[in-house]
C-alpha cells in the first residue's frame, strides 16, 4: 500500500508508522488494560527489535494498510488500519486501537476510523469493510456504530479471556451505506 498517505481530520492526523513509534507501541502492547480488547491479548510483549521489524515489514505490505494516529497537536496515540485487503472481492478488515489511555472515549478512534474507511472506499475502491470485536468492548462497538458499521453476526463463546468465554461480534459496512450516511 502507498505509505506516503497522510489523512487529516479535526482531531487526528493519520500518517505512516515510523520506527520512532516502536517504543510507544511496545509500551501499549505490554499493558493488559490496552490489549484486553485486542486479538494480540495473549501474545507475549514484543521486544523493541520485534516491533521495529514489524513496522518495517508493515510499510512494505501490499495486503495491509496501516497508519499511526496522532492528535492534531502531534501526540502519537494509536494505530488504525485496513487489513487483509482482498482486491478480488473488494473487501478489507478494519482495525483500530488507541494505546494512550488518556485519549480513550473522546472520539479520536471514531474520527480515525471515518478517515481510513473513506479512504478505503474512495481510493482503494473497496465494496465492503468488516470487523470483529469481542462483545465486552462496548466503547468500541459504539464507535463502530457511529462510523456506520452494522451488526452482522455473533460467534457464541468464541474467545477465552480471564477465565470466561466471551462472544465475538461481527460487523460490516458497505460502500453504498457509507456514502448514504455521509450525504445526510
Amino acid at each position: 500500500m502507498p505509505q506516503k498517505i497522510i489523512l487529516k481530520g479535526n482531531k487526528v492526523i493519520l500518517r505512516p508508522p515510523s520506527i520512532k513509534d516502536a517504543r510507544r507501541f511496545c509500551g501499549w502492547i505490554a499493558d493488559r488494560e490496552v490489549t484486553r480488547f485486542l486479538s494480540i491479548y495473549d501474545q507475549a510483549p514484543l521486544s523493541l527489535k520485534e516491533e521495529k521489524d514489524w513496522i518495517r515489514k508493515s510499510r512494505r505490505d501490499k495486503n495491509n494498510f496501516r497508519l499511526a494516529i496522532d492528535t492534531v497537536d502531534g501526540v502519537h496515540i494509536g494505530t488504525v488500519g485496513l487489513n487483509r485487503i482482498d482486491q478480488l472481492n473488494k473487501r478489507a478488515e478494519y482495525g483500530v486501537f488507541i494505546g494512550d489511555k488518556k485519549y480513550w472515549g473522546q472520539g479520536y478512534g471514531t474520527e480515525a476510523g471515518k478517515l481510513i474507511i473513506e479512504y478505503g472506499f474512495k481510493k482503494l475502491k473497496l465494496h465492503r469493510i468488516f470487523l470483529q470485536v469481542i462483545a465486552y468492548n462496548i466503547r468500541g462497538i459504539k464507535s463502530y456504530q457511529k462510523i456506520g458499521f452494522k451488526l452482522e453476526g455473533r460467534s457464541r463463546q468464541h474467545v477465552w479471556r480471564n477465565g470466561f468465554w466471551h462472544d465475538k461480534i461481527w460487523m460490516g459496512l458497505l460502500k453504498s451505506e457509507f456514502i448514504k450516511s455521509k450525504n445526510k
